[in-house]
């Protein structure tokens, strides 16, 4: 973060350790949701798994808030992390704590982001996907009148979303399921932004090192062309210098 020296000397320390336990809560988390019928006491301790590495990203978001110069900015330049923290401590928002992994991965990715579009664009439509698909799942499998019940619902009501396409033969009936649907929308929106914005800039950066090139090598062919001339010059001096040597010596003064 920009100004806040402690907060980024904070990060540095930590944020390859809240990654791993970001992805411990992910396969804790499909874990649950792929394997309702887990008996005693496998759900119990996936449940405390799940539960306990909320807390510590919770615990993360306080001490950074500690750590920072100005707190009341960090907490209004940081409001979609603390809605994440606080909104899963509802019952019917429980699902929602696995999007606390995106933001946690994405301090990984934050840097150079249309230097490594490609495995940044793949990478982010994967988890938020596979997330997504969990989240949705979780929400409406038991729900009245649901039509998202299989994993491969899911995954495919995850696709048609964020593609911003949207068939309509699968869609959520709860509360919990439309906010995940609205978030995958807003997500697919800003994704095809992303990946326009980075080919734009691609094509422009280019375009400029294509246009530099071309003055570069027009500007060699100058240089030889100039060069070139030179030497025709200077013979031409010396063709004419013996000319009038010899005009000399067939016309010798008295």
């Amino acid at each position: 973060m920009d100004g806040e020296p402690r907060i980024q000397a904070w990060d540095r320390r930590v944020d390859w350790w809240l990654t791993g336990l970001a992805v411990l809560f992910l396969v804790a988390y499909a874990w649950q949701v792929l394997d309702p019928a887990m008996g005693e006491p496998g759900a119990t301790l996936l449940e405390a798994v799940v539960t306990g590495v909320w807390i510590v990203f919770g615990l993360d978001y306080l001490v950074r808030i500690w750590l920072a110069q100005n707190r009341w900015r960090f907490v209004y330049t940081h409001l979609l992390d603390l809605a994440i923290l606080l909104l899963p401590m509802f019952r019917q928002l429980r699902a929602l704590r696995v999007i606390t992994v995106i933001s946690v991965l994405n301090r990984q990715l934050r840097d150079d982001v249309r230097g490594r579009v490609v495995f940044y664009v793949v990478g982010t439509v994967a988890l938020v996907g596979f997330v997504a698909s969990l989240a949705v799942l979780d929400a409406e499998r038991d729900a009245p009148g649901a039509s998202i019940t299989t994993f491969g619902d899911a995954v495919w009501w995850t696709l048609t979303t964020i593609s911003t396409v949207g068939y309509g033969d699968r869609f959520p009936v709860t509360f919990e399921g439309r906010v995940v649907a609205g978030s995958l929308m807003v997500a697919g929106i800003a994704l095809l932004g992303v990946v326009t914005a980075s080919i734009a800039s691609w094509f422009v950066e280019n375009l400029r090192k294509a246009g530099e090139r071309i003055g570069d090598e027009l500007e060699d062919e100058f240089d030889d062309v100039e060069g070139q001339l030179g030497q025709v010059l200077a013979e031409l001096r010396a063709i004419s210098a013996r000319l009038d040597a010899l005009e000399r010596d067939r016309h010798p003064t008295t």
